[in-house]
């Protein structure tokens, strides 16, 4: 057991809060180990391998990590973050994160193929053979009676 553990397992803290602890000091292994994995690779050899757009995602997303934590330094400080300007800060990355995502939804919407979409509606309106034959049938054979 580890020191972090004996803090939160001990008497220190009021067992209502033991769960979010253990939850949070989860999380925070996890963006440990998310940094590592990302701290790993050279950024300019992880961008030559995406397109602009996932690039534009991968450094939205990196800004936003970095406020994020900000904004919890701040609240742990005692310090409000809904004053500080890195709220405006997030909003605008989030306001970016928007726009990439309308893009990509754009890209992967299907187009609209009007050749298909034109023999789609003729079909759909197209009557059988055999329902025009009997009409046009008689008649062509009722006008060479007629002529002979």
């Amino acid at each position: 057991m580890d020191m972090a553990e004996e803090d939160i397992n001990g008497d220190e803290y009021p067992a209502e809060i033991q769960d979010y602890l253990s939850a949070f000091e989860k999380s925070l292994g996890c963006v440990d180990e998310m940094l590592k994995t990302m701290m790993s690779v050279s950024r300019s050899e992880l961008l030559q391998k995406l397109d602009p757009l996932e690039q534009a995602k991968l450094d939205l997303v990196s800004a936003y990590t970095l406020n994020s934590m900000f904004w919890v330094y701040l609240a742990t400080q005692g310090i409000n973050p809904k004053d500080h300007p890195v709220k405006q800060e997030l909003e605008r990355i989030r306001t970016y994160m928007n726009r990439v995502k309308e893009l990509t939804d754009k890209k992967k919407a299907s187009k609209l193929d009007k050749g298909a979409a034109a023999r789609f509606v003729r079909n759909a309106l197209w009557e059988s053979a055999s329902e025009k034959e009997p009409t046009s049938k008689i008649s062509n054979k009722a006008k060479k009676r007629k002529m002979d």
